[in-house]
């Protein structure tokens, strides 16, 4: 099924049904608030260290459960003490009431998928058109993550993404941190199958300072929709790695999670040095990146945009979300053929 003119509505249907951070697992000692395509959600550790995600609003009197505190497996509002449990979201406690047996049959609140990877909490708000990302070249090897604060943007998903994959503003936007770089970008190695996007780069093609420790390839990875990194391999220090993961407030408005991870047998900076380095990057690009226009990208092409060759890396991104998309509208088609 092909879609000639994605829309706006295709994408943020898209997005609710794909996979993306809500919270950074150290931040788990408390409840923690998420808002995610306009629903906000608390994100917390059971006491048997289980991470939860569910709505935050109590089905009593609205009260945020973001507020509140867990007590073994459950939640317990701030406002009145109902507590909901973090398997089922049903409501396992009322303080007020004398017979726990009266406690109302359906009160629930819902409970979303919680999956733990990366350094962070990662859930989806409808039944997910694909598995939780997984990159097979990282499969088998032991990296540790240091997740970074999330940095927030208001841009979409995709304006995000294509930030992160751009090599051609490095001249003209990182000139602080990665020096005098040539404007002229060379014939770029780029590769899709599905929704997966995949170049290779030798880092000194940056030049200057930035290559100081050897030859190195960066090894960029996309997943459509909300999944980016960069392996770094050096020839004389292994493996590290740079990965980001906007996560959308809202579809114009997102806030990026992101962190570094290194190779068990690394053999260069630490993971605090590598962190405070790619923030610095990150920090560069912010001002720019808030006044692009349109705020996320443009699936209508109402806009009017030009490409060259060295944008071949975010374009087959675009194709991968477009695929993304066929599948979402598959799958909506088929629900409504199965329900007429």
């Amino acid at each position: 099924m092909s879609i000639p003119y994605p829309t706006r509505t295709l994408a943020q249907q898209t997005l609710r049904k794909s996979w993306f951070p809500v919270a950074r697992s150290v931040d788990l000692t408390t409840p923690h608030s998420a808002t995610l395509l306009g629903e906000r959600l608390v994100v917390y550790r059971t006491a048997s260290g289980k991470a939860t995600v569910q709505e935050a609003r109590c089905l009593h009197r609205g009260g945020d459960l973001a507020l509140g505190k867990v007590h073994g497996e459950t939640i317990a509002c701030p406002y009145h003490g109902w507590r909901f449990s973090a398997e089922n979201g049903r409501c396992r406690y009322v303080p007020s009431l004398e017979d726990q047996g009266k406690v109302p049959p359906k009160a629930a609140i819902r409970t979303l998928p919680a999956v733990e990877r990366f350094g962070h909490v990662w859930t989806v708000l409808e039944q997910p058109l694909t598995e939780m990302y997984d990159p097979k070249h990282w499969q088998g090897k032991d990296f540790r993550w240091q997740p970074a604060d999330p940095i927030d943007s208001p841009t979409g998903v995709g304006v995000a993404i294509e930030n992160f994959a751009d090599v051609a503003h490095f001249a003209f936007v990182h000139v602080g941190m990665m020096g005098e770089t040539h404007p002229t970008i060379e014939p770029l190695i780029v590769r899709r199958e599905g929704l997966e996007v995949w170049m290779d780069r030798a880092l000194d093609a940056c030049n200057g300072e930035w290559a100081k420790d050897g030859h190195c390839m960066m090894h960029y990875h996309i997943i459509a929709p909300g999944f980016i990194a960069i392996t770094y391999d050096y020839e004389r220090l292994g493996e590290r790695i740079v990965a980001g993961f906007p996560s959308p407030i809202d579809y114009e408005h997102v806030k990026i999670f992101w962190g570094v991870a290194n190779a068990h047998d690394y053999r260069g900076e630490g993971l605090a040095e590598c962190l405070r380095v790619e923030d610095l990057l990150y920090r560069e690009d912010l001002p720019v990146v808030a006044r692009i226009q349109p705020r996320e990208i443009d699936w209508d092409d109402v806009a009017v945009e030009y490409s060259v060759p060295a944008d071949l890396f975010t374009l087959t991104y675009r194709r991968a979300f477009r695929e993304l998309m066929e599948r979402a509208k598959g799958r909506a088609a088929a629900t409504y053929a199965a329900n007429a």
